[in-house]
């Protein structure tokens, strides 16, 4: 089968890799199927509506990024996504790229949980969180002690 994408132009995929979001992703509720691309490169993936090429998402593992990110999956989204065991669950971060790049974004908040076993996707929306939709992936030098002469 193949899709016009964002990034890549037209690419060839594989059916049975196709994610569903049954509910598709807030403010994207139309889109329902999504296909993961790898951003050449870089540890950051593409998240591409198989419908429409101008919906793709950056996103990236937030563990490799944030070690102490972590939150608890609620009953209903375990019920939803079908999940068995823990083995089967994706967790990605949208990104928000800006320039220059130490300014890019990543929304801890609302993780995009993915049974990667049965191909289903929910963009999941932590209530009562500490975490919010813009923590800099890149956290800015510290300042420097000035010597004092």
């Amino acid at each position: 089968m193949k899709i016009q994408t964002k990034f890549h132009g037209e690419q060839e995929i594989v059916k049975e890799e196709i994610i569903k979001f049954d509910h598709g992703i807030p403010g994207f509720l139309d889109e329902k199927e999504f296909y993961i691309f790898p951003l050449e490169d870089t540890p950051f993936l593409i998240l591409q509506s198989i419908n429409t090429k101008e919906v793709a998402f950056i996103i990236a593992d937030p563990f490799s990024l944030f070690p102490d990110y972590e939150f608890d999956l609620s009953e209903d989204v375990i019920e939803a996504l079908k999940i068995e065991a823990e083995k089967d669950v994706a967790v990605f971060v949208i990104l928000t790229v800006r320039e220059p790049f130490n300014q890019t974004t990543a929304n801890l908040q609302a993780p995009v949980i993915i049974n990667q076993n049965k191909k289903l996707g929910k963009q999941h929306i932590l209530n009562d969180s500490n975490y919010s939709i813009r923590h800099f992936i890149i956290k800015p030098p510290t300042a420097q002690k000035q010597e004092v002469k």
